[in-house]
């Protein structure tokens, strides 16, 4: 689906933020890698009520799933579950907030996603980044895994009275070396646990690896 599709910036290797454009009667997503322009379908993505995109620290994960989001019609809500605890973080979280552009408004919830039942009203589609952060946030707050399945569960209780569709991000944390402290490797086993759960209620679950895209369901 490539016809029609411009190839301007040719020789560039690295992928930047995804363009949605219409073609025929079709609704694309374009990347550019290595100078070729990449699209791929998006018009059955704007249905989909529950999407979990999954991948690993700067995978092109969050890039990904705003693409997805901007694929719906209408204003965007953006959920930030990170909390500018040092000038680093606070320098990150403006940084993506300048990226995301006029269609998007921006809601903070480090700890309680329920409230998505009635914030994401009058939204085109809900992408709350990230599901990693939120649980660390948990975690720290109740001091251990037991403690923050309740909210867990809570908060995929709301899945279906949400009003908007829901982007989900999350880091899949378990492919490297064994964490040395118990308290990191508490958080990894329920970082992956987390995302077992929230695959198994998603409607559609992607994997990024290096900036590409595969649908896991």
């Amino acid at each position: 689906m490539q016809a029609g599709l411009s190839r301007e910036g040719a020789g560039r290797s690295f992928i930047r933020q995804p363009r949605v454009v219409q073609h025929g009667p079709g609704l694309f997503a374009v990347w550019r890698r290595a100078g070729n322009e990449v699209a791929m379908s998006m018009s059955a993505e704007q249905t989909v009520p529950v999407t979990l995109v999954l991948g690993g620290a700067a995978s092109g994960k969050s890039r990904f799933a705003q693409g997805l989001a901007e694929c719906r019609p209408g204003p965007l809500l953006y959920v930030a579950t990170a909390q500018a605890g040092d000038d680093e973080m606070a320098g990150r979280i403006a940084r993506h907030r300048q990226a995301r552009g006029e269609r998007w408004r921006t809601l903070e919830a480090p700890l309680d996603l329920t409230v998505l039942a009635t914030a994401a009203a009058g939204h085109g589609a809900v992408l709350v980044d990230c599901a990693t952060l939120w649980l660390t946030n948990l975690l720290l707050a109740g001091g251990s895994a037991e403690a923050v399945w309740p909210a867990v569960e809570a908060f995929i209780a709301t899945f279906d009275r949400l009003p908007a569709p829901l982007i989900l991000v999350s880091n899949e944390v378990g492919q490297g070396i064994v964490p040395e402290h118990a308290l990191a490797r508490a958080f990894r086993d329920l970082a992956g646990q987390v995302n077992q759960r929230l695959a198994a209620r998603a409607d559609r679950v992607w994997l990024v690896a290096a900036g590409l895209p595969l649908a896991l369901k």
